[in-house]
């Protein structure tokens, strides 16, 4: 179980949601978020993208089972992105999801609520802004923000992982999380809130290494020995495919933890505020984020888009926030 925190009723406490696709480094995320004492998960919403939303769905409440933090509302949101087919990434999360390591089975009841409603009467009932945190395809964070307009001017910022200035994962051009619901990412995008990106050319330099992996098994917890197969099997499963079979790349990208450790320590990042569109039309293109890197549009930025991270500081909160748990 967490370390309680000692400062949960401070003002400067971040209120957040979690909306995610569990998900390895999903997982990591959340287990970042809460270690910290900077930082309140309120509430975690799930959506279809890692694997189907069933899937999700369970190993988010799988997740906080194993924290020992069930109090937490967890809630399932949209099947499917807005207008396309589901993608979804099995080929490296595994057929749960969270492949790697055996995970505790949820002891509370479904929260039978859906993710956009439950985010809605958060908002609404909070003295104080509320963040969104989006790990996963941007959906239910669209249909929030497209159902109550009204409370726009209540989130305090959204952090996004997904995108990319110089180059995708999933197509040349486009980062998964994007490319799986581009509409959604263009309502997000151009909703007028504050938005903090952290696409692949910053969750790229976020690494963890071979001997730090082995240092959370280290700890001796079953926390630390469960999240030691998960980096383990995530870490085979992301070799590239273009390289030889027993060839690796150095290296495991942690790219959803970003999102979350922005909010605990933003002096981790190198952030610059620019425009950034969504390309949604198809062809080989779609669910680009188009980065004004040189503002050589002369448009308004609408968001902070992360160009580096401290990376050594990075895995230091990564590791002390999985040994803050049994």
């Amino acid at each position: 179980m967490a370390v309680p925190s000692t400062v949960s009723d401070r003002s400067d406490v971040v209120r957040m949601v979690l909306d995610c696709d569990p998900g390895h480094d999903d997982a990591v995320a959340l287990f970042m978020a809460l270690a910290s004492p900077a930082v309140s998960v309120e509430l975690v919403t799930t959506c279809a993208g890692n694997q189907r939303p069933e899937k999700t769905f369970a190993n988010a409440r799988r997740l906080l089972a194993l924290a020992g933090r069930e109090d937490i509302p967890v809630v399932q949101g949209s099947p499917r992105p807005l207008r396309r087919e589901l993608i979804i990434a099995d080929y490296v999360h595994g057929e749960s999801g969270i492949d790697g390591a055996e995970l505790p089975e949820a002891t509370v009841e479904p929260d039978g609520r859906r993710a956009v409603e439950a985010i809605a009467q958060l908002v609404e009932s909070s003295d104080e802004p509320i963040t969104l945190v989006a790990t996963g395809p941007l959906t239910n964070i669209a249909i929030f923000l497209l159902a109550y307009p009204d409370l726009r001017d209540r989130i305090a910022q959204i952090s996004i992982m997904g995108g990319a200035c110089f180059g995708g994962n999933y197509s040349a051009a486009a980062e998964f999380n994007i490319y799986v619901d581009p509409e959604a990412a263009d309502i997000v995008f151009n909703a007028g809130v504050p938005i903090a990106m952290f696409g692949l050319d910053v969750t790229h330099k976020a690494q963890i290494f071979t001997p730090e992996i082995e240092a959370i098994r280290a700890l001796g917890t079953r926390t630390g020995e469960v999240f030691a197969g998960l980096l383990e099997f995530y870490d085979r499963s992301t070799t590239r495919p273009f390289l030889a079979p027993d060839d690796h790349v150095e290296g495991l990208h942690m790219h959803d933890p970003c999102a979350v450790a922005y909010l605990i320590d933003p002096s981790l990042f190198t952030m610059v505020a620019t425009r950034v569109d969504i390309v949604t039309s198809d062809g080989p293109t779609l669910g680009a984020t188009v980065v004004d890197y040189n503002a050589s549009s002369g448009r308004e930025p609408n968001a902070l888009v992360g160009f580096d991270i401290d990376r050594d500081r990075f895995a230091h909160l990564l590791h002390t926030s999985l040994a803050s748990f049994a």
